[in-house]
């Protein structure tokens, strides 16, 4: 049930921010959906075909579609002022990134998964539904552009679900501190312009 949570607030909140990118473009109701699907469900299909759990649940289960559906007529219908747009995606996109992630790594932790195998699917998880939003936009993803704190902190809330279940301390308190923590940590990175090390330029 936690693991159902989880996703079904993943696929709305990574929806609404490829139904809020697509808006931005001015795409059309159909651009607007095909976005906040792509967004919302593109990770999870990823992570099950990764893990073998076909066909992927984000297809399979009525619930998670409609879920993706909402929020795609949710922002096509009432989203903000376009200015407002903007800042609106990258919250929700940070929100998206931290259920998406611990979620992958639960669901490859139950069906018996290493620790490290998880964590790897947890973030192909968080990073997948946005990256496919971006390509799918006509922008370059944010996992790869400017050197942005994106997939790191992913890593890091879906490492802290792998120890805590590799050493049999797994709590809904832990699950959700984890979302917490990669939501706090993309968004601070946001905020302070946090980023990634770059390799130095060259000499000469």
């Amino acid at each position: 049930m936690a693991l159902l949570a989880l996703d079904l607030v993943g696929v709305f909140a990574f929806a609404l921010s490829g139904g809020l990118a697509a808006v931005r473009k001015r795409f059309d109701v159909v651009g607007v959906l095909v976005l906040a699907a792509a967004a919302g469900l593109g990770g999870g299909i990823l992570r099950d075909v990764l893990i073998g759990a076909v066909p992927p649940v984000n297809i399979s289960d009525w619930r998670l579609l409609a879920a993706a559906t909402a929020a795609g007529l949710l922002t096509f219908f009432f989203h903000p002022r376009v200015s407002r747009i903007q800042q609106l995606v990258l919250v929700l996109d940070a929100v998206g990134l931290g259920l998406f992630a611990v979620a992958g790594t639960l669901k490859a932790l139950e069906l018996g998964t290493t620790p490290h195998t998880a964590v790897v699917v947890g973030v192909l998880t968080g990073v997948g539904g946005g990256a496919i939003r971006d390509l799918l936009a006509g922008e370059p993803p944010r996992v790869l552009a400017h050197r942005e704190l994106y997939a790191i902190p992913a890593v890091l809330g879906a490492s802290v679900v792998a120890v805590a279940w590799w050493a049999g301390v797994a709590h809904p308190a832990i699950t959700w501190g984890s979302v917490a923590l990669v939501v706090t940590l993309r968004l601070l990175a946001l905020w302070r312009n946090w980023q990634a090390p770059a390799p130095r330029p060259p000499l000469g």
